[in-house]
């Protein structure tokens, strides 16, 4: 988890000027930023699992796509690579 922090303080740094929105509570599955428009990506297979700290993984599932992929927060809102196929 510490390698994704440190990525995370990268980009924030990196890019310390720009406005850019982080998803509560899933630093750690950050993959990346989108340089053209400015979003962090993340990786859903972290974010499930992540979520499976706390939660069945079928509970992890849903919530996530409900709740965590399925918001839309404006034009900052992050990007989700879907790496994880159910």
């Amino acid at each position: 988890m510490e390698q994704f922090n440190n990525l995370l303080e990268q980009i924030l740094e990196r890019y310390e000027d720009e406005e850019i929105l982080k998803a509560d509570g899933f630093d750690g599955a950050i993959i990346g930023i989108d340089e053209s428009s400015m979003r962090l990506i993340y990786s859903v297979s972290k974010c499930i699992g992540i979520l499976c700290e706390t939660m069945s993984e079928e509970d992890a599932i849903e919530h996530f796509s409900y709740n965590v992929s399925g918001a839309y927060v404006g034009e900052k809102t992050p990007i989700w690579c879907n790496d994880f196929f159910y």
